[in-house]
């Protein structure tokens, strides 16, 4: 019987450790970025076309290759970096492996030229999917200009599984952001399809996490210093009221090499407790420098996870370092923890009025009502007119449904036990409730609520709604209620492309963030099916000239940013379509506004349209709505045994 086992062309080998090193074209980026930062370059250029699928191109003025080194970098395992094994516990540069650019020539067509200052010609190599071409001597500048063109070329399945553009520059965009705050001292410049993007001189950090992420910044970064003997913490934190929600801007760097580490961010999260709003994270950029000999950054191809030997003390010196910059700068603001930290609360003009007449419950349209020239107790919310509800059957009973409660008897609330499923899919599919579920009891109780024509509720603190049940109360949140009904409406909408545009007199720009300009492009037709429309407007900016009727009024560009915000954090946490991420984003800032004073008929009507939505219990991101607080926890609370 003939053997079986053979040895892999050098090609195949090169394909399967391609898997690793190059998943997308932001890896082909950080590895050639990184090559030019081990070469000593002081400027480097970075030109993409079509996110990176036809063409990434650096070129640095570092120290070069002759042309024995030239061909010798696109053998696998051929490195300048480490000549022992004990080299790799003194690493200080980015690469060491040998495996990036043998990697990158087996799944793209590549170029190199590069000639070293005592050279007084360079060298000029092709290779196309690891078959080398040609090795020539050609004239070209000082330091190295690398081309990789159709990436994916040979390989038509990973080309395939690559994203569209937008999402595939704004993982570029990360990369080359990681490195240039990582090395201030170098001037970066970009170029997206003939466009520059960046042009970040050298100079300071501080100056440049500014000319990254904007002006808005210059008045929001504290200076954050800690010397040990162990590890020195140097860098930038954001103050408090900068926070955003999810995980926004955050870097680690430690020995100037980019990684993640949720131990590490949960001690910056320590240090800002109490200053920050649940749910949301500071900016920071933080730089770790330690002796190499106590870190391990060989664990993964991508070299962004890393193993300390004392990871404990680590996390006291960053929590300290943290805490000292807040006590320095005195940045303990007051904070509103009740708003959303993106979007605020935005004052509006419309405002509800008392009625002479109670409007019709059995009409799911809920009109604006015409405003009394008697006055009233008005409300600063304004109201939600909504298609898209189903009309509920003949509801004057409403009353006599309301008296046949006795079957609702809930449990002690301390022992309820929500299930909270993270999509609307999870609701849709999930199994019928058994009858001794606390969850169908309170869902139950809600839809009984729903048929009641006049409901007997107060508000609390304009923020919480509660009313009587038969056995307890219920609790219900304010703005998540406004949530859940905001989502189906903008839902609907989206699905159905059935939305109304205001034009603005007076348009607004908007500058946004590289990638933030990238992500809106992609997702601009679920924007404006929204109701807004807007159009490019020279480099990263848009031009905002109408917006949804229901915020005609309200700050545009706010609204807008806001919406984008959202969506990064949903894209970030969640996978969902972008149609359903739009729904949500939308809907969790305009909800913002709803915080406020309502007039009985508002919480009458935010009652019943909030009954009538998909799933009441529960916003779409499966926050509880509502509670029931029994008779029985009630008296616990009051009567002592």
């Amino acid at each position: 019987m003939l053997d079986i086992i053979h040895l892999l062309p050098d090609s195949i080998a090169n394909q399967i450790a391609a898997g690793e090193v190059v998943q997308r074209p932001a890896s082909v980026v950080k590895e050639l970025l990184e090559n030019s930062i081990d070469a000593r370059a002081n400027n480097i250029q970075l030109i993409v076309k079509d996110a990176g699928r036809t063409l990434i191109q650096v070129i640095d003025d570092g120290i070069g290759m002759s042309a024995t080194d030239a061909r010798m970098s696109f053998e696998r395992h051929a490195t300048s970096k480490i000549r022992t094994a004990d080299d790799l516990f003194a690493i200080r540069t980015m690469g060491f492996r040998g495996e990036a650019l043998a990697s990158i020539a087996a799944v793209a067509q590549v170029e190199l030229r590069t000639r070293r200052l005592v050279d007084e010609v360079g060298t000029s190599i092709k290779i196309e999917g690891s078959d080398f071409k040609n090795q020539e001597s050609v004239s070209c500048p000082k330091g190295t200009n690398f081309q990789v063109k159709n990436l994916f070329f040979n390989v038509p399945a990973r080309r395939n599984f690559l994203k569209s553009n937008p999402v595939e520059m704004k993982h570029v965009l990360d990369e080359f952001q990681r490195v240039a705050l990582a090395h201030p001292e170098i001037t970066f410049t970009l170029y997206h399809n003939d466009v520059e993007v960046y042009n970040l001189p050298s100079g300071k950090l501080s100056r440049r996490i500014v000319d990254i992420f904007g002006k808005n910044y210059r008045e929001q970064l504290a200076n954050c210093e800690e010397e040990t003997p162990f590890v020195n913490v140097d860098g930038y934190v954001g103050k408090p009221e900068s926070a955003k929600k999810g995980r926004g801007e955050q870097f680690f760097f430690v020995n100037k090499r980019f990684i993640k580490h949720n131990y590490l961010h949960h001690a910056v999260l320590s240090a800002f407790e109490a200053t920050i709003p649940e749910g949301s994270s500071p900016f920071y950029v933080l730089f770790l420098e330690i002796d190499p000999s106590h870190i391990d950054i060989n664990i993964h191809p991508t070299k962004t996870e890393i193993k300390f030997d004392d990871e404990r003390a680590v996390y006291a010196i960053i929590r300290s370092a943290v805490r000292r910059a807040i006590g320095v700068y005195n940045l303990t603001p007051t904070i509103d923890f009740e708003s959303d930290i993106n979007f605020g609360n935005i004052t509006t003009t419309n405002r509800f009025n008392d009625l002479p007449s109670p409007i019709n419950p059995a009409i799911s349209d809920f009109e604006k009502p015409r405003q009394n020239s008697g006055g009233g107790n008005g409300s600063s919310l304004p109201p939600i007119k909504d298609d898209s509800f189903r009309d509920k059957s003949n509801t004057d009973n409403w009353r006599k449904l309301f008296e046949g409660l006795d079957s609702f008897k809930p449990n002690n609330q301390a022992n309820l036990d929500f299930h909270t499923p993270d999509t609307q899919k999870d609701f849709q599919n999930e199994a019928p409730l058994t009858l001794g579920s606390k969850a169908n009891d309170i869902v139950d109780e809600s839809k009984r609520l729903a048929e009641v024509k006049d409901i007997s509720a107060i508000q609390i603190q304009n923020r919480f709604i509660v009313t009587q049940a038969k056995n307890g109360l219920m609790l219900i949140d304010q703005r998540a209620a406004y949530e859940r009904i905001l989502y189906e409406k903008y839902y609907n909408t989206l699905k159905n492309k059935n939305s109304f545009t205001q034009q603005l007199l007076f348009p607004k720009t908007l500058d946004l963030h590289p990638a933030d300009f990238q992500l809106v492009m992609e997702i601009q037709n679920e924007i404006k099916a929204l109701g807004f429309s807007f159009e490019e407007f020279g480099q990263n900016t848009i031009k905002i000239t109408g917006v949804p009727p229901e915020v005609q009024e309200e700050n545009e560009k706010e609204i807008f940013d806001g919406l984008v915000q959202q969506f990064k954090t949903n894209q970030s946490n969640l996978q969902l379509d972008s149609v359903e991420n739009v729904a949500r984003s939308f809907s969790k800032k305009s909800s913002a506004k709803y915080i406020g004073e309502l007039s009985k008929i508002e919480i009458n009507l935010l009652i019943h349209q909030l009954f009538e939505t998909a799933v009441p219990g529960y916003t779409p991101n499966g926050e509880p709505i509502m509670t029931i607080l029994s008779l029985e926890h009630l008296a616990d609370l009051i009567i002592k045994k």
